[in-house]
């Protein structure tokens, strides 16, 4: 059966997408768009784009209502899981409390067993948030919301086995969540406020009498206008300035301050601005000048990052990447960065831009799906509205193709490229991950450690499949799928086929 997989992939020559069998254009670009702005084609999805039609379907995802759910299954297993209901301060401050409690522990042994309790629980924390972040890709109706989430997790990046992040990364993905297709503007501030960024580039450390320029540079180089755009090393070390005093505050009780400084005291969760800790004095931030006086200065630096044309260019070229292609056309992301400008920023006119472009039509075919993707369509298409009782299976196989959630240790995201993710070792891998959920249910639908799993296996060669995919394949496609000796067989090569793989 492996064997059979190689052969497939030699015969059929991936990345190389051949042309489709018999598809005509307006169905396939239907099928591309649904494809391509979810985490994957599956029957569920495809029956609300045909009863909206293509363009109310469209602008349903650019502008999800108000209060959307995750389907009442779902939603029952997002809120087992205990962490999703505690507030980040509230994990933050019980797990602090007891990292002090075993600091007072004297016993060598009973130290190490309450190390190892307290590693154990953040590590249990971080595995529910995973887990929760699956199930809403899996399953979510705003699909591009999910999609958009983890785009801008990936651009504003930090690493889960930092300090105590590993209690923060689920409500940092939820804060990203709630602006995934806001405003940039926003999503930046929010990002900027949040304790694992703070953590994470180490801002938290970053004072007056002690510049930390961290997060100053990776906030210009990485989240906003890009490296050769033409800030120099006194903008970030002006703007490091600027962010002295923004960091964290994990004790209950307000700092003590003089009395003239404690009205520019913020604290808001785990968020606080301590004025003491602030350099007062005038910036001059990418040739505009900057008062001293307080929070309001960050307010002021994060406009103008928001509001550069470097910025606009930079946020519309690594949509066009993730969206269409490695080559971004030039003209697309003029278009996507004007529009990014005439609506101070507003997401989902970018991507409204990115979708209706000629470019974006004629794109299916140009992208490698990177692991998670891969991994997130296989299991959408495989099993639809049958909900995952168990996500570690999924967990695992991003880690073995190297793209585990939150996991990436350099502030730089995950690489979009297609050549990052088709290597050899890269693929082999995903053969073997092929086959375990075209054969069998891979533990997917096994409750505990404990629990027997039924075997079952995904009908894939079904209604959705002799409608609407089987015109996206080759000629050398299908001939290698009727060679299929049984069910099993065909899945794994079906998942396996440089189609699904793009």
């Amino acid at each position: 059966m492996f064997r059979q997989t190689l052969m497939f992939f030699a015969l059929c020559g991936l990345p190389t997408l051949a042309t489709p069998s018999d598809a005509s254009d307006l169905p396939r670009a239907n099928i591309a768009l649904v494809d391509t702005i979810t985490w994957g084609m599956n029957a569920s999805t495809l029956a609300a784009f045909n009863v909206l039609g293509r363009e109310k379907w469209l602008q349903s995802q650019l502008h999800p209502a108000q209060g959307s759910r995750l389907p009442d299954a779902v939603q029952t297993r997002v809120d087992a899981l205990a962490s999703t209901k505690r507030s980040a301060r509230d994990l933050a401050v019980d797990f602090d409390a007891q990292a002090r409690a075993l600091n007072q522990i004297t016993d060598p042994e009973q130290k190490a067993a309450a190390q190892k309790a307290v590693q154990s629980g953040m590590t249990d924390v971080e595995r529910q948030a995973e887990a929760a972040s699956i199930l809403r890709a899996l399953y979510s109706p705003d699909q591009l919301t999910e999609r958009m989430t983890w785009f801008w997790f990936n651009q504003f990046n930090v690493h889960k086995s930092k300090a105590n992040l590993r209690l923060l990364v689920g409500d940092y993905e939820n804060t990203i969540r709630a602006h995934a297709l806001g405003r940039f503007r926003d999503l930046l501030g929010a990002t900027l406020r949040h304790p694992a960024m703070l953590r994470y580039l180490d801002n938290a450390e970053n004072a007056a009498a002690r510049i930390n320029e961290n997060y100053a540079r990776e906030i210009m180089e990485l989240h906003t206008m890009g490296v050769g755009s033409g800030y120099t090393q006194k903008d970030v070390e002006e703007l490091a300035r600027v962010f002295t005093g923004v960091g964290i505050g994990l004790k209950p009780d307000d700092p003590k301050l003089k009395p003239d400084l404690q009205p520019l005291l913020i604290r808001d969760g785990l968020f606080e601005f301590n004025p003491a800790r602030h350099d007062f004095g005038d910036k001059l931030f990418l040739g505009q000048t900057i008062k001293g006086r307080g929070f309001a200065e960050v307010e002021q630096a994060l406009d103008i990052l928001a509001r550069h044309p470097a910025t606009a260019q930079r946020v519309s070229r690594q949509i066009a990447t993730y969206f269409v292609a490695d080559e971004r056309p030039r003209q697309l992301i003029d278009r996507m960065a004007k529009a990014f400008q005439k609506s101070d920023g507003d997401i989902a006119s970018v991507l409204d831009t990115l979708f209706h472009a000629p470019e974006f039509t004629s794109s299916p075919g140009t992208r490698f799906k990177d692991p998670v993707r891969y991994i997130l369509s296989a299991v959408r298409l495989a099993y639809d509205g049958k909900v995952v009782v168990n996500t570690q299976p999924i967990q695992n196989w991003m880690n073995r193709l190297a793209e585990g959630l939150y996991n990436h240790q350099t502030p730089d995201g995950y690489p979009m490229a297609s050549s990052a993710w088709n290597g050899s070792g890269q693929m082999m891998t995903r053969f073997e991950i092929a086959r375990q959920i075209g054969s069998n249910s891979a533990g997917l639908f096994k409750s505990d450690a404990d629990a027997i799993d039924v075997p079952a296996f995904p009908l894939l060669q079904n209604e959705l499949y002799f409608s609407t995919l089987r015109r996206t394949l080759s000629a050398q496609t299908l001939a290698a799928l009727d060679k299929a000796v049984s069910p099993q067989d065909w899945n794994t090569l079906f998942l396996s086929s440089p189609e699904f793989m793009q």
